[in-house]
């Protein structure tokens, strides 16, 4: 389905304040405040990007090459992100204090308290905000600087890379989440596309190493199932009855299957398939009293896989 801002933003916001109210006594209040966050904050998102500096900065400060929200921010709890910052709500006074006094230590974070309860009556709301993070009209973060964070990020780990991520691979990373094909609720179609101009030169160039196909979203659903759903039946025609790992030939192509009764009572039979060194793999479950299969998302190369639509 095609990624819709405008719907996705309201599905967004309508479940962030329900989260951040429905256990209020004055819920009113409460909504009143959660509008005044989106005014100051943006809309309501899942995940932020890798780049993102809500994570970037204390990574940098506390020299961490990886680290999610939670190991980054200490005393966090019932959180919800927006697109320039996140509001959380621990129960303990003493833990939002401490979080303000630690995010505030840090260049470009802004951190404050909430005079207004969120969550719960109990809770003490704690605000967080990248202050260097301007606003497009669209509420996405401006184009010239995600541009140049996500590229800082991508080009930091470069000289110890092994392979190549694609555009499929690292989608999530680079948009946030929720995401379509080249746009999120913190980045617009213009700087997603060029974000995937700028990975793709980047990856052109042999900086990281040879190309890693893995992710198969570039295919349409549709698609995606045929190729599981030809593999594992196909091994399940090759198997015979018998258990454990065999080969078989489909399309030009040596796959390696194994298939197992999952609990040892013939209602399911959990089977695999790869095709040369994780080149393209699948896996699925049978049921023989329903004859229904169900396949996993196929993962590897696209040209690997198409041979099998």
């Amino acid at each position: 389905m095609e990624f819709r801002a405008p719907t996705a933003a309201a599905e967004a916001n309508t479940s962030a304040l329900k989260y951040l109210t429905k256990n209020l006594k004055d819920p009113n209040e409460g909504k009143e405040e959660f509008e005044r966050l989106v005014s100051e904050l943006g809309n309501s998102v899942d995940d932020y990007p890798d780049w993102h500096p809500i994570l970037s900065i204390p990574r940098n400060a506390y020299k961490k090459p990886y680290g999610t929200l939670n190991n980054l921010y200490d005393h966090i709890d019932h959180t919800r992100l927006f697109v320039r910052g996140f509001v959380t709500c621990p129960y303990s006074e003493a833990d939002a204090n401490k979080l303000v006094s630690n995010v505030n230590a840090l260049d470009g974070l802004k951190a404050y308290r909430t005079d207004t309860a969120l969550y719960s009556d109990g809770a003490y709301p704690v605000v967080v905000e990248a202050i260097e993070i301007e606003l497009e009209a669209d509420g996405t973060i401006r184009s010239r600087d995600a541009l140049a964070w996500c590229t800082q990020d991508l080009v930091k780990n470069a000289r110890n890379a092994k392979v190549a991520e694609t555009w499929w691979n690292l989608r999530s990373c680079l948009l946030g989440s929720p995401h379509g094909s080249r746009s999120s609720l913190l980045v617009n179609q213009f700087t997603g596309g060029h974000m995937r101009k700028i990975l793709e030169a980047l990856n052109a160039s042999g900086m990281y190493g040879p190309i890693k196909e893995w992710s198969l979203d570039m295919l349409s659903k549709k698609k995606r199932d045929k190729i599981g759903e030809t593999l594992l039946h196909a091994a399940l025609k090759g198997h015979k009855g018998q258990e454990g790992e065999f080969e078989f030939e489909l399309h030009g192509e040596v796959c390696k299957a194994q298939v197992r009764d999952t609990w040892n009572d013939k209602t399911e039979l959990s089977i695999r398939v790869e095709i040369g060194s994780s080149d393209l793999i699948v896996t699925g479950y049978y049921h023989p009293e329903k004859d229904i299969l169900e396949s996993s998302e196929p993962k590897g190369k696209r040209a690997l896989a198409e041979k099998f639509l």
